[in-house]
């Protein structure tokens, strides 16, 4: 670890403030914002909450490479059951279980090496004394890797004189023996796939789909920005790992992305603030999925991240994430007409309670103020097994943009655009969404009863 001396003599990097809980920290310095905190404390219920999730995420992504495992040794059981004239026919496939084995093993590599930048420390050295059965080993794979320095025996994360902030409480980090149900062993390898939107060369052309004409948007919308002593502020909500709000930083504007959830702050924190140079990482994104492969090698292939380096990217002193629900912490009266912009890509259909989300952004946003909004309404908690009591308000476009016209948007831009979403691009099949890309600008103030 870089001593704060050694940080003190460095060359001062942009700063990245992460905030671990679900509380909005302030976009900017002390001379920006209108000179007020936008700030929210946290209740005592909501930090138990935090208490009782970090543990199980955690353990879901140390679980990541036994899970991984468990699916080749099924694999294995799979093939042994062959004839000796089937097994003539793909006598590769022995050899394609231990390149996975290797695969599993780089991207395990990268989430120790995230959770080690995790605050309060993990000790994570129990978990590295069994190796996976039939894996590499970590010499092995390093002779093979010899362009990349990292151990996963260093635990010493290297700083780029960043501020990342976590505020995770007082955890019991002995997640060994913790079950991990399926579906957030799912959510790791989602997080996974998303990194390869965000911060991969192949996701530039979803980046350009989808975070161009948002930015673009902006950049018309805004043209004096450089010129005005108070940068406008942009909100984003549903940021997943960030890398929307920091080109909207780069552009010039006060961004803050906002995420509710800790398996994408965990990794978007490590990306934005540990990282020193483009393709410092190495993953396998598509390694989980058996289906659609044009080749063993297309579902074996590296993806080097990030694309760019996040401190060298040219962003403003105020950028920022939080975590939380963006509801519960965006809905207060410290929030109201706080915001210039709010930017939502993917995100409206998130909401148990879309009609919330739509006043949400109107109280936050300053008359004058701009939503501009791309996404299907390809609603989360519709028709969810399991989920048959939780609150799903699912509306059409039309009845959608009523709800905005009520809380005082008028449409200035609407167009539809063709898409996918963390697709992989070699695949067999990809689904392409056909979502509305809009603009509307708030008018005026209204009062509810």
């Amino acid at each position: 670890m870089i001593s704060s001396s050694e940080m003190m003599a460095t060359e001062k990097a942009p700063e990245f403030v992460t905030a671990m809980a679900t509380e909005t920290e302030r976009i900017g310095n002390s001379r920006e914002v209108d000179e007020e905190k936008i700030s929210r404390k946290k209740n005592p219920e909501e930090e138990a909450l935090e208490a009782k999730c970090l543990p199980g995420i955690i353990s879901a992504y140390l679980n990541y490479p036994k899970a991984a495992e468990e699916n080749l040794k099924k694999c294995e059981r799979s093939y042994q059951k062959l004839s000796p004239a089937h097994k003539a026919l793909v006598t590769h496939f022995p050899m394609k279980l231990q390149r996975l084995r290797r695969c599993i093993l780089m991207n395990s590599h990268f989430i120790y090496n995230m959770l080690q930048a995790f605050e309060p420390p993990i000790d994570l050295s129990k978990h590295m004394r069994e190796p996976i059965t039939g894996a590499l080993s970590m010499e092995e794979l390093q002779r093979e890797e010899h362009h990349h320095d990292h151990s996963l025996k260093n635990a010493e994360i290297r700083l780029n004189n960043k501020t990342c902030e976590f505020d995770g409480g007082h955890l019991n980090h002995d997640h060994g023996s913790a079950h991990v149900p399926l579906v957030d062993v799912n959510k790791v390898r989602w997080v996974i796939r998303n990194i390869v939107r965000d911060w991969g060369a192949e996701g530039q052309r979803e980046r350009d789909e989808c975070y161009k004409p948002i930015l673009e948007e902006l950049d018309s919308l805004f043209p004096d920005r450089h010129k005005e002593s108070t940068r406008p502020a942009c909100l984003v909500p549903g940021a997943g790992l960030g890398r929307l709000a920091l080109e909207i930083s780069c552009l010039g504007f006060r961004s803050q992305g906002n995420e509710v959830s800790y398996y994408m702050m965990l990794c978007s924190s490590f990306i934005l603030n540990y990282t020193q140079l483009p393709g410092e990482w190495t993953i396998y994104p598509w390694i989980h999925t058996n289906c659609n492969s044009l080749s063993d090698d297309d579902q074996l292939r590296p993806i080097s991240i990030p694309d760019i380096h996040p401190a060298s990217a040219g962003v403003t002193e105020s950028f920022s994430m939080c975590r939380g629900d963006f509801v519960e912490v965006f809905n207060e009266s410290s929030q109201a007409g706080m915001w210039d912009a709010v930017v939502t890509c993917f995100f409206i259909d998130t909401a148990h309670n879309i009609i919330e989300y739509i006043e949400t952004i109107s109280k936050i946003l300053k008359d004058g103020g701009v939503l501009i909004n791309l996404g299907p309404l390809l609603y989360h908690f519709a028709d969810e097994q399991g989920l048959e009591n939780e609150m799903s308000i699912e509306l059409s476009l039309e009845d959608v943009k009523r709800v905005a016209s009520h809380y005082g948007f008028e449409m200035e831009k609407e167009k539809t655009i063709e898409t996918t979403y963390s697709t992989n691009p070699r695949s067999m099949m990809k689904n392409r969404y056909y979502p509305v890309f809009w603009t509307m600008r708030k008018k005026c103030a209204i009062t509810t009863t």
